[in-house]
Order: structure tokens, then C-alpha cells, then sequence
């Protein structure tokens, strides 16, 4: 590349948080988040308010301020959490990306977007697939960047096929758009011949569930903080640390907790930094735990009065973590104690909230909640209710994670069924932002409970009305369930902590 020729940087991803007990993951499901080819990239990118990924979006806002470049956009994919990605499909994202990165000619870079811990119905993964296809097209000289979400699980082919990953650091995440801003400043600094990026990698035998993974406190958060200032110290020598939680739910060979430090020019110094953040995180690994709230004890805080408001994160069924949204546990239990002021949101069931849009604002139906076919802990629940609220479902983010961002939960509908009102949704989305509820005029700051199917990306969103201390988390069942020795474990590497106690480490020797 001449000093006058803007670089060519190819772009794309397929990103997805695969729970390995959630239905397959297929092309429909794509569909009604994203898939992307060509131009229609670079259109969602720009936008104002961006429906795919923060973090892509950002990247290609920051190239475009920072300088002439000519972006290639060939597909940019992404899938609510779910199960496994059909591994057709993604031999057929695969040839997508091959064909056009072979017909792009010569290439600076490739940025790829992706989450980090997709698995696939064949293989375990297909997050490397892509990097490492990106890797052989474009060869040695051309610069691969990575962005990935904090709970991914990565493999040493992710690491080695690339020349930086870069991942979130705050959970619940709103950062997305400093780290694609970091990706692409990063990236223009290896086009200028400002670094020649040396990444250091450390995986551990620990492998927490996602409720032990908040950034604000605890020990994930004192790794990353102890990581940003140590980063600090080392006078620029450090381009990037990105340390990874992972997603147990995935259940893959490549789970555990990952640390990944890439200096500017000086391996030696990556590894060492790395290892002191492994030796961290292994000296507090007892921390990396937490006790739920049971069903019983939430159910009784609901029914007294004279208490702060709270709010419940109904574990077990985290639709941002793979869950159903469907799982009734949490709100018969509500219903059937007679529990008064509470908002419940948001229940994924389409039929429902059609019936709902049917009968119309005011009208008085027959609820069957899980009407339709689903999983085993879709049980379903019928109340009689009112209809209170109608939407279309097209709303923008307020708070937090979501802020700023276009979501389309499909026709939506509130329904009170005694003292609780339930939001009903035909997408399924996690209740991560006040606008699920807002949309409907309903206010938080007047209920005494509120239920989200959320695992913590909700705090983000209802901190001026829920400080942590209000918040609860709610043992619940579900395909989400953080209670770790209750399902059946296929891939993840044993022993492990904490799903076993008797688990040793030693630091690399490099």
C-alpha cells in the first residue's frame, strides 16, 4: 500500500452466543436479526441508530473519520442467542466469505465481527473457521482484525490467525462502541508501521457461569481493571488486553476463562502481563462464585409492602444467554400468590401476543401462555387478563446496553393479569432496557417488583431506578440455569472450577 492509496479492508462476521441445549440456530433465525451482504453493510453501519452490532458499526464510523479507506463489505451476519449454528449454514457463510474475499483482489485488512462462542452442529469451532479463512485468503502481510464479545470462548487458532482480537470489558456491555473504535484505531496504527502486534494467550481451568462475570465488582472485574492499569503502566508497549469470561453454556473444548495480551512489538511483554492477570484470576477463582435468591424467598419479598422497590432477574431464562423466554416458573408463582404492583417483561410468545392485538386495547381474553410447541421448560400458564397496551415492537434503546440501538420485538402487547403486568413479545430479546416497558407508557418508578428475563445486562439499563443492592437473582430453571452442577457437561475440558473442586495450574514457562 503506497502512502496515497487509502487501505482496502474487506469486512465480515457471523456472530453468535451458542447455549449447546438451545434449538439450532438455522438461516430464519439470521433472518430475523441480520445477514447482510455488500453495500446493505456499510448502510446498517452508518445508521443513526444501528441494529446490527455496536461494535461494527463503530468500526466503520471510525475508519470513515480517520482517514480515506475503501471498504469491501461481503457479509455481516448475526443471530439472537441460541443453539448451535446449523453446520450447513455455516459451510455456506463459509463459501460466502471465500468467494468474496477471492474476488476483492488485493486486501490491506479484514475486519471480522463476531461474538466467540459460536459453536456449530458439526464442530466446535467456527468462530476460528473465519478468522482462519480470513488468514488464508489475504496471507501473512495483510492484517486481520478481530472484535469479539467478552463472554467468548477462544481457541488458539483464534488467536494465532489474527493479528489482534479485541474484546468488550464492561458487563453489562456499553462499550460496544469504544471497542470498535479501538479496533479500528489499532488497525490504522499496524497500516502505518506503527505496530507489529505480538499477542500472549493464557486459558484456564475456569469455567464460571455468566452471573459471576460482572465488570463493575468481584473478580472478573478486578482482573480487567487490574489489566487497564497495568496496560497504563507499561508505557505503550501495550497495545490491546482483552480478557474473556467465556460462555459456559456453550460447553465446548474451548471454554474456560481467557486472557489475551498483544503488544505494540515485544512478545516478552504481552507474556508477562498476561500471566500476572492468569495468576490473579486463579488466586480468586473461590470468588467466582454467587448464591441465587430461591423462588420462595422472591415470591414473600413480593408480597411485602413498606420495602424499597426490586427487581428480579429471572435466571434460569435469559434469552440473551440462549433461553427460551418462555419459562412461566417465575411469573405463576407471582400470580398465584396474589402478588400486587409488578411488571414482568418480557414473555416471547407470539401467538399470545397476536390474540392480544386482536382483541384490542381494553379486551378481556383467556391468556394461554406456551400455547405452541416448545421445550420441556416451557410450561404453560393460562390467567385471565385485560389487554392494557399495544405496539408494533420497533423501538430504539434508551439505557445502557441498548442505548442508542433499533430493536424489532414484533407486535407487543401488555396484559394485566391481576396486580402484574406482563409484556408479551413476538421476537426473542432479553428485557435489557426500559423501553420494553416504556413503550407501552408504563412506569417503572411506580411498580414495587419488576421481573426481566435477563441475566445482567439489565442492570445497565434500570440503574436509576434499581441500584445493585435492589437487584436479585432469581434461581430459576431454564436453559440458563447458573446453578452449573445441575445439567449434563459434554465438552467443556475436566477438571474445571468450579464444576470440579480438585483442579490445578501452573503458569506458562515461556
Amino acid at each position: 500500500m503506497s502512502e496515497k492509496t487509502p487501505p482496502r479492508v474487506a469486512i465480515i462476521g457471523v456472530w453468535l452466543e451458542s447455549n449447546r441445549q438451545a434449538p439450532t440456530a438455522v438461516q430464519a433465525d439470521f433472518r430475523s436479526f441480520y445477514e447482510l451482504e455488500g453495500a446493505a453493510i456499510l448502510e446498517a453501519a452508518r445508521h443513526p441508530n444501528p441494529a446490527i452490532t455496536g461494535e461494527a458499526a463503530a468500526f466503520v464510523k471510525t475508519m470513515d473519520a480517520t482517514g480515506p479507506w475503501e471498504p469491501v463489505p461481503i457479509l455481516l451476519a448475526g443471530c439472537h442467542p441460541h443453539g448451535p449454528i446449523d453446520g450447513a449454514l455455516m459451510d455456506d457463510y463459509l463459501a460466502i466469505c471465500r468467494k468474496g474475499l477471492a474476488e476483492a483482489g488485493p486486501l490491506d485488512a479484514v475486519y471480522v465481527a463476531n461474538h466467540g462462542a459460536m459453536i456449530a452442529t458439526d464442530r466446535d469451532d467456527p468462530d476460528g473457521d473465519l478468522i482462519a479463512l480470513a488468514r488464508e485468503m489475504v496471507g501473512p502481510k495483510a492484517r486481520v482484525v478481530v472484535t469479539l464479545d467478552l463472554h467468548g470462548n477462544i481457541s488458539e487458532r483464534m488467536v494465532s490467525e489474527c493479528d489482534l482480537i479485541v474484546g468488550y470489558r464492561t458487563n453489562p456491555h456499553v462499550d460496544y462502541i469504544e471497542r470498535g473504535e479501538e479496533a479500528a484505531l489499532s488497525l490504522r496504527l499496524m497500516l502505518a508501521g506503527l505496530a507489529e502486534p505480538k499477542s500472549a494467550f493464557i486459558r484456564l481451568p475456569l469455567t464460571p457461569a455468566s452471573v459471576n462475570l460482572l465488570t463493575a465488582s468481584g473478580p472478573y472485574g478486578a482482573m480487567i481493571d487490574y489489566g487497564t492499569r497495568r496496560r497504563a503502566e507499561l508505557a505503550g508497549d501495550i497495545l490491546n488486553v482483552s480478557i474473556f469470561g467465556g460462555f459456559v453454556f456453550s460447553d465446548s473444548d474451548k471454554n474456560g476463562v481467557a486472557i489475551i495480551v498483544t503488544a505494540r512489538h515485544d512478545l516478552a511483554r504481552a507474556q508477562m502481563l498476561a500471566r500476572e492477570i492468569a495468576e490473579l484470576g486463579w488466586d480468586s477463582r473461590a470468588q467466582f462464585r454467587k448464591k441465587l435468591t430461591p423462588l420462595s424467598d422472591a415470591v414473600q419479598m413480593a408480597l411485602k409492602t413498606n420495602r424499597p422497590p426490586v427487581i428480579y432477574a429471572d435466571s434460569g431464562d435469559n434469552p440473551g444467554g440462549g433461553g427460551t423466554g418462555r419459562t412461566t416458573e417465575l411469573l405463576s408463582a407471582l400470580a398465584w400468590a396474589g402478588a400486587d404492583n409488578v411488571l414482568v417483561g418480557s414473555f416471547f410468545d407470539p401467538p399470545l401476543a397476536k390474540r392480544a392485538h386482536e382483541a384490542g386495547v381494553g379486551g378481556k381474553i383467556r391468556a394461554t401462555f406456551n400455547s405452541h410447541a416448545g421445550l420441556p421448560c416451557d410450561q404453560p400458564f393460562e390467567a385471565d387478563a385485560e389487554v392494557v397496551g399495544l405496539h408494533h415492537g420497533t423501538i430504539i434503546g434508551r439505557l445502557g446496553s441498548a442505548q442508542g440501538k433499533t430493536m424489532h420485538l414484533g407486535p407487543s402487547a401488555a396484559l394485566k393479569i391481576g396486580g402484574i403486568t406482563v409484556v408479551v413479545i413476538s421476537e426473542r430479546f432479553q428485557t435489557l432496557d426500559p423501553m420494553y416497558f416504556e413503550m407501552f407508557g408504563l412506569d417503572i418508578g411506580k411498580a414495587a417488583t419488576v421481573v426481566v428475563k435477563s441475566r445482567g445486562h439489565f442492570r445497565a439499563g434500570f440503574i436509576p431506578w434499581f441500584p445493585p443492592e435492589n437487584v436479585y437473582e432469581v434461581d430459576t430453571e431454564g436453559l440458563t440455569s447458573p446453578v452449573l452442577d445441575r445439567r449434563q457437561w459434554q465438552r467443556i475440558p475436566r477438571p474445571s472450577y468450579p464444576l470440579d473442586e480438585d483442579v490445578s495450574w501452573t503458569p506458562p514457562q515461556w
